[in-house]
């Protein structure tokens, strides 16, 4: 975790946040010199949540979600039985002229254009952030509890979340005010089975375990967290379902000790994935997992999903690259 200190984004004081913002980049045979190129001063974090998507938008389709996604991220992997530990991203983003850059030229390139308060809160975010540990909200269709459970993610480091839908014709009302705009900075990905949501888990590593209230359910106490897991919760009324029931690797359940058998579904997604971080952190000493490359590349999909003008800007940058390199 502290090695992402590291990273020269991480520390913008007042005394060296001007020399950031001059930094060059030193191209094969040229200097391209980096210039302020924002139309509008710094965005601060309340500007920047105006103009992200609405839950609703996101789920509607799988283009809504693919929106949000701005560094290229890695294919499919195929089936194996001994996976490495899963991060989605390259070190990648393509423009759309064809000029690939890197993390590192995406944050230099905004770094300018976004608040040095806004930089310190990513670089403590991205520091705390895992993949080891996800959500996989399985039909639900309150969509106050998905808006919820995104919520309760994105602040505990959860940062990847599924989501098998419950209806695709179904028209769920915005709980934006629920969620606090967590879905922002959440990697979601919809599926449209839950055989095919698990079978993709699996082949990243991931055993999954079923919330259910039976004889063969183990305490989540009695789990060994730091082993990547994927936490799945039910529709609202029917539980989990008897597919997802046979296709996991194991049930897991919330001791209760009052007369009522179930928490609210996004109250125990919360329950489950705060007792995993605290579990990761017993035993490994911190749930944030990410290597120093990795988190610069989630740095700088933040950084692109910090406002609209942030593509324009990068793209900006991306033309006047390709121009000098030609």
């Amino acid at each position: 975790m502290s090695a992402c200190k590291t990273l020269t984004c991480f520390s913008l004081s007042s005394s060296s946040s001007s020399s950031f913002f001059k930094r060059t980049f030193i191209l094969p045979h040229q200097r391209l010199t980096l210039t302020r190129r924002c139309s509008t001063s710094a965005l601060t974090a309340e500007e920047s949540e105006l103009q992200s998507p609405t839950i609703h938008h996101l789920l509607s389709s799988p283009d809504g979600v693919s929106t949000l996604m701005k560094m290229d991220r890695k294919p499919l992997l195929p089936h194996q039985s001994h996976a490495p530990r899963w991060f989605p991203y390259l070190d990648a983003f393509r423009s759309q002229n064809g000029t690939v850059l890197t993390s590192a030229e995406v944050v230099e390139v905004l770094a300018p254009c976004i608040s040095e308060d806004r930089w310190r809160r990513f670089g403590s975010v991205v520091r705390n952030r895992s993949y080891s540990v996800c959500l996989v909200v399985e039909g639900l269709c309150d969509f106050g509890n998905v808006s919820a459970a995104f919520r309760s993610a994105d602040a505990l480091g959860v940062q990847s979340v599924h989501v098998v839908t419950c209806d695709s014709n179904k028209r769920y009302k915005d709980n934006r005010h629920v969620s606090m705009g967590a879905e922002k900075w959440l990697d979601i990905e919809l599926w449209d089975s839950t055989k095919e949501c698990f079978k993709m888990l699996k082949s990243r590593g991931y055993r999954i375990a079923t919330t259910h209230v039976g004889m063969d359910a183990v305490s989540i106490h009695d789990l060994d967290w730091s082993h990547p897991t994927a936490i799945v919760v039910g529709n609202e009324n029917r539980g989990i379902s008897d597919e997802a029931l046979e296709l996991s690797d194991l049930h897991c359940s919330i001791p209760m000790a009052g007369m009522v058998d179930s928490f609210n579904v996004s109250v125990a997604a919360g329950i489950l994935m705060h007792h995993a971080v605290c579990d990761r952190i017993f035993r490994m000493g911190n749930h944030g997992d990410l290597t120093v490359e990795e988190c610069q590349i989630l740095l700088a999909e933040f950084s692109l999903r910090h406002s609209k003008s942030s593509i324009s800007i990068v793209e900006d940058y991306a033309m006047r690259k390709a121009a000098t390199l030609t």
